[in-house]
């Protein structure tokens, strides 16, 4: 078996053929784990009954992981409409819809000794009997008083809402003319060696007060995301969900993708255009837990507790008030592992990040939970193995049909061995998210004065991280910006950004403060918190306020739910050095490849002078976080000698800096060792700035 680049990098020094096939190989990574053999075997163990006990069965991850070609709807070459669908709790089952005037005994399907009912409708001279976009659900009886009850099927692929009418969704025959449909043009762009991450929401992508269309993110948004230099877009909100304020996390069709930007072939378009720019993207999936709905929604869908999820008080999140899925179920497999399978076919995604998964992973779900790092912590009665199992496989099934594909754990609590190989007892993803480090900044802005800030604990939070497990860095993504807390220039500028973010009025204090550090922060992140970054849609620029989606509570107002990209567009407004300097640093990075090097060598961590200075690509990168102290010739150590310029300062003028360092210096070294180095330069280095430095035959 394969390892993915996740980890193939980190078993080197294991001679080939040594790696234990238990699942244990992971502990030659980590010592630490070795008492904790014993539950590693039993959940590779168990992965590896699965993946024989699917092979036996259903011929093997390739085929049972096609779900969406045998249940819901599919459409024969005669024009032949089968529905599937697995219900076995249900005494009898009937499809309505526009296509048999809602008859409730016209179309009866038939069940078989697995609980899945079936119907063929007959085409009509090769043409489907049920039109195109027509409306439709599955009537079953239920054995509890016999009652009808109207369900939307559960692998339906287009769902439509008319909020005049009601809150409840619509089912959609979706099977558009074969010249309609839209046909992919680009490849897939390979895997980038690192990924500049741009997290976006389509329906706030816009400065106007509405729900922004697919479209217009292709139109509007690609071209900004191509142009600041992010080479991968994760989208967040796409699978269905019940209700807009709940940013995406209450799924009610899993197979279909949101109709509240426009229809499928318009995602289709926005995915093979980001590709034809070279644009990695990925879907945020959500396979966590399920909207409790059971009117549009899987909850009760044959009329039992316990269809797709867990009965009773184990298949609730009682934070979410939501339904949470029977991992160890086969058909729950291979409706979730179809479903990965169907993005990345149908819309040819690249990939996914998984929300909750610390959810997933404990039978706590993280609530009232404080991870201390212990390893205790991470295997024992705390664990949905489960669950662990479901991710092992999904991220196999992932890696083998698609070695290109990019799996990120959105993880708090830093279970080992996320992001290591299947084959050494790993879970397998590519990326985990860095969640301490944006919590670091908004802590230390709201609680600590500038001249408090603790260097030593600024770089171990952003170096704090598994050895040959791959993270993400982010200083805020959506998490932080969402009502209840501000992005990071709120809470740095406050109100000054209504009444100073002007070129035609002086820069105060507050808003100098705020650009520096915003840039920083960004960049010290940028360079030392990971092997990827991520930045939020906004964030880049500094975006104003915070994230509100219409509400009852805000008066269905789109206010705070859209992203203002005027401001950047404004030369007048210094949200544009913001907006520059992120583009910068993307495309700096870009022909640098820091993220994808080894993690830096960090030579200072000055608490008096609050001075960072680290190796990292072959660049010298250089921090003053002193609010006040400005030094001259401050005296750096480098190992490579030569003659180093900056080829990235937070103090270029045309970032919204003052120019007070010269950019056309010529740094040379001097072969004196220094701070653990073999060689030092020195440099003027202003209070609250930050240079990178190359040497001068990489220009």
């Amino acid at each position: 078996m394969a390892l993915n680049d996740a980890s193939a990098n980190s078993v080197t020094d294991n001679p080939a053929g040594q790696v234990p096939n238990d699942g244990t190989g992971i502990t030659q990574l980590d010592s630490y784990l070795d008492p904790f053999k014993p539950a590693l075997r039993s959940r590779y163990a168990k992965t590896q009954q699965w993946l024989k006990t699917i092979q036996d069965t259903e011929g093997g991850l390739e085929q049972f992981t096609r779900g969406y070609e045998k249940y819901g709807f599919n459409v024969k070459d005669n024009g032949d409409v089968v529905y599937r669908e697995w219900a076995p709790n249900a005494l009898r089952a009937y499809l309505i819809g526009d296509f048999n005037n809602w008859d409730r005994d016209a179309t009866p399907m038939t069940k078989n000794e697995f609980g899945v009912f079936e119907v063929t409708i007959p085409g009509n001279n090769g043409q489907p009997a049920i039109p195109h976009d027509s409306k439709l659900k599955i009537s079953f009886v239920v054995p509890n008083d016999h009652a009808r009850q109207e369900r939307i099927p559960a692998w339906i692929k287009r769902v439509t809402q008319d909020l005049n009418v009601s809150p409840v969704y619509d089912a959609r025959f979706w099977n558009p003319p074969k010249e309609e449909r839209y046909v992919f043009k680009n490849q897939r762009p390979p895997k980038p060696a690192s990924a500049r991450i741009y997290e976006a929401h389509v329906g706030i992508s816009s400065p106007e007060p509405k729900v922004a269309t697919y479209k217009e993110f292709t139109q509007n948004i690609l071209p900004r995301i191509k142009n600041l230099g992010y080479n991968v877009i994760q989208l967040m909100a796409i699978m269905e969900h019940a209700y807009y304020a709940s940013f995406g996390y209450q799924i009610n069709s899993f197979f279909a993708a949101s109709s509240r930007y426009g229809a499928p072939d318009d995602l289709k378009e926005l995915i093979d255009t980001a590709h034809g720019m070279g644009i990695t993207v990925l879907l945020d999936v959500v396979h966590s837990h399920a909207s409790k709905n059971v009117l549009d929604g899987l909850n009760m869908f044959d009329g039992s507790d316990h269809l797709y999820f867990h009965e009773g008080a184990k298949g609730r999140h009682q934070l979410w008030d939501s339904r949470l899925f029977n991992y160890g179920s086969h058909e729950v497999l291979r409706f979730l592992l179809s479903n990965l399978r169907f993005w990345m076919e149908e819309y040819q995604f690249d990939g996914f990040r998984f929300d909750g998964v610390t959810s997933m992973l404990y039978t706590h779900h993280g609530i009232g939970t404080g991870f201390s790092g212990g390893y205790h912590e991470y295997f024992g009665d705390g664990v949905d193995e489960e669950g662990v199992v479901y991710l092992m496989i999904a991220n196999e099934m992932l890696h083998q049909l698609y070695p290109d594909v990019i799996t990120i754990a959105e993880d708090v609590s830093g279970m080992p061995g996320l992001c290591v190989a299947l084959s050494l007892g790993g879970i397998g993803f590519d990326y985990r998210l860095a969640m301490a480090v944006p919590d670091l900044y908004i802590k230390w802005l709201k609680e600590k004065q500038d001249i408090d800030w603790d260097m030593g604990n600024l770089v171990f939070t952003l170096t704090n991280r598994r050895h040959g497990e791959k993270t993400i860095a982010y200083a805020e993504s959506h998490d932080q910006a969402l009502v209840g807390d501000k992005t990071l220039l709120f809470w740095l500028c406050d109100a000054e950004m209504y009444t100073n973010m002007s070129i035609m009025s002086e820069e105060t204090p507050v808003i100098n403060r705020g650009l520096s550090l915003h840039k920083m922060i960004r960049l010290i992140t940028h360079g030392l918190g990971g092997e990827g970054y991520l930045n939020f849609e906004g964030n880049e620029f500094g975006h104003p306020e915070w994230l509100d989606f219409p509400r009852e509570g805000n008066g269905n107002s789109f206010h705070y739910a859209r992203r203002q990209f005027n401001l950047v567009d404004d030369q007048l407004l210094r949200y544009r050095f913001l907006y520059d300097f992120d583009s910068k640093m993307q495309w700096t990075e870009e022909k640098y490849g820091w993220l994808h090097s080894p993690q830096a060598y960090i030579s200072l961590k000055h608490e008096g002078d609050k001075v960072i200075v680290f190796e990292r690509a072959g660049l010298l990168w250089i921090f003053n976080f002193h609010p006040q102290s400005s030094f001259t010739d401050y005296r750096v150590g480098v190992e490579q000698e030569g003659t180093y310029r900056i080829v990235l300062s937070t103090d270029s003028k045309e970032f919204g800096g003052h120019a007070d360092i010269d950019e056309s210096t010529r740094f040379f070294t001097t072969p004196f060792a220094w701070n653990g180095r073999k060689n030092f330069l020195q440099v003027y280095i202003p209070a609250r700035t930050a240079v990178v430095l190359a040497l001068e035959s990489t220009l």
